[in-house]
Parts: structure tokens; C-alpha cells; sequence
């Protein structure tokens, strides 16, 4: 079936969450990050969440019953859509004994060469206080889908200018093949093209890929360690836009450019040299 632009400005399922010290640490391991801040809970004033945990929050509002619904495909459909771009601006650190509330808007509906494209806006707020949390906005595209009615865009990201220099660092960064399993587990983010081969082929993929997010977060967990002094609290944003596969069992390289008034440039190459992240930039406090 076809997606449908009327779906846009429709509202989403609404996530409620909980935070415990073990939905952080569980995704702070899933991408692999052992640092003091975000796995050592015994240390004094505790662990504060990895940001990119937002992911986790927004996932069953953009996968939800309603979005489904919305936007008109059929779970075949949806099975073929891939993570296009995930732009996060972080309001406050998210932190155990939270209580979190996300929401959801379909913001933008449009035809791409690859198939119809869907942009998301997620709000994340303290359930008790009601102050911000995270503003995301998320988009995907489920290929070889055609949209219905013309194009239409109601809302769409900040501004976030260029942010590019000198490559001041380059990390090697070794994907083991059982990561796709992990990351889904920590994160509590589903979608058999990452974890399942079977399926993967199926979906005209060479073989299940890393979850986009989760390069995106790999690169993030770079970015907090070179250039916010190791303090996750110091990362205001992160985007990136998801462009070549990661297949697990490979290597991939973050390189971060030289940071100019807080913004850094950053870039995630697959194993066949390809941008997996590219155009990324974190805005740094």
C-alpha cells in the first residue's frame, strides 16, 4: 500500500518510561561504553544515562500502533524501511528515578528516488515537572513505497549550520558480528533486518546491517570522550545522516573534525570506505 501525506500532523503513541539504573546501563553497554559517567553506578553523585538513550524512548512511539496506522503500510512495507537521519538536541541529562514521557508527530511526508520518506518529531519530557528533555527528529524511508497526495512539510529541525575543519581524530572501532543482537536487547529497539539474515536478504539487503541509531550513538560515545572531557551531560546534540550500511563482523572509522564554537564535524566510514554517518555535527557545551 502506499503512504498517505495526510497522515502528517497526526499524533503518536504516547511512551511512558520509568528510568532505572539498568535501562542505562544496559544501553550504555549495548554501544559498548564503559566509562565512569555512564557504567559506574557506584561512583559519587551515580551514572547519567548515554544521551543517545533517547532512542530507546522514541522507538515505540515511531513504531507504534498509531504511526502504523497513519501513514497507511503494510507491515511488509515496513519491514523494508530504513533510518534515515536522527537529529537529537539534548535539554537535560537523562538520569535513574526520571519519570519520562515521550510523544510523537508525524512532521513531513514526502516522495524520495528511494521511496516514501517520513519525518518524525519526538518530544521527551519529565513526566513530574514537565521540563524538556530531548526534542528529536527522526526520519525514515520505507523503500519502493509510493506516497499519495502531494508532498507536504508542517514543521521541521532548528537550523544547525556546517560544521567542518581539519580531521583532528581518527577511531577505529571494531563492530563484532553479534552487536546488531546486542544493541537491539540493551536498547529495546526491534527490526529483524538487524538481527535476523533471513529476513534481511529477504528485504533485498546483502546481509543484516547495524542499526543506524546505533552507528550514530557509536560515533556520539566518541564525540563525549574527545571533546566534552568525558562528561555526557556536555553533549546538546547530535545528527547524522544514515547513508551506507555497517555490516557487523567489520571495522568502521570515526573521524571528528576540529570543533569551531562548540559545533564538531564528524563522519562514520563503513568498511568499503563508504559514509555510513555523514554531514554529522554535535553541539558541545
Amino acid at each position: 500500500m502506499p503512504a498517505h501525506t495526510a497522515a502528517a500532523g497526526s499524533k503518536l503513541d504516547i511512551n511512558n518510561v520509568a528510568m532505572t539504573a539498568r535501562k542505562a546501563l544496559a544501553y550504555a553497554a549495548g554501544i559498548m561504553d564503559t566509562s565512569a559517567a555512564v557504567f559506574d553506578d557506584d561512583r559519587v553523585g551515580g551514572i547519567i544515562a548515554p544521551p543517545q538513550f533517547c532512542v530507546s524512548l522514541e522507538w515505540p512511539v515511531v513504531n507504534g500502533t498509531l504511526s502504523r496506522g497513519a501513514v497507511g503500510m503494510s507491515r511488509e512495507e515496513q519491514v523494508r524501511g530504513v533510518h534515515a537521519s536522527q537529529d537529537s538536541i539534548f535539554h537535560q541529562a537523562i538520569r535513574p528515578g526520571m519519570n519520562l514521557t515521550t510523544t510523537g508527530t508525524i512532521a513531513a511526508i514526502r516522495r524520495t528516488r528511494a521511496g516514501a520518506m517520513t519525518l518524525t518529531k519526538l518530544t521527551t519530557t519529565d513526566a513530574d515537572s514537565g521540563a524538556p528533555v530531548v526534542t528529536s527528529w527522526s526520519s525514515g524511508i520505507a523503500r519502493d513505497v509510493e506516497v499519495v497526495g502531494e508532498d507536504i512539510s508542517l514543521e521541521g529541525p532548528p537550523a544547525l549550520a556546517e560544521a567542518r575543519g581539519d580531521v583532528v581524530e581518527s577511531v577505529d572501532i571494531f563492530v563484532p558480528r553479534e552487536m546488531p543482537h546486542s544493541y537491539t536487547e540493551c536498547a529495546d529497539i526491534w527490526n529483524p533486518i538487524h538481527t535476523e539474515r533471513e529476513v534481511a536478504l529477504a528485504a533485498g539487503l546483502p546481509d543484516i546491517i547495524l542499526h543506524g541509531t546505533a552507528t550514530w550513538a557509536l560515533a556520539g560515545r566518541e564525540v563525549i570522550r574527545a571533546c566534552c572531557g568525558g562528561d555526557p551531560a556536555r553533549l546538546k546534540r547530535l545528527y547524522g545522516r544514515f547513508t551506507a550500511m555497517v555490516i557487523p563482523g567489520n571495522t568502521i572509522r570515526v573521524e571528528l573534525h576540529e570543533p569551531h564554537d562548540g559545533a564538531v564535524g564528524f563522519t562514520v566510514y563503513n568498511e568499503q570506505g563508504q559514509a555510513a554517518v555523514s554531514n554529522g555535527i554535535a553541539l558541545v557545551g
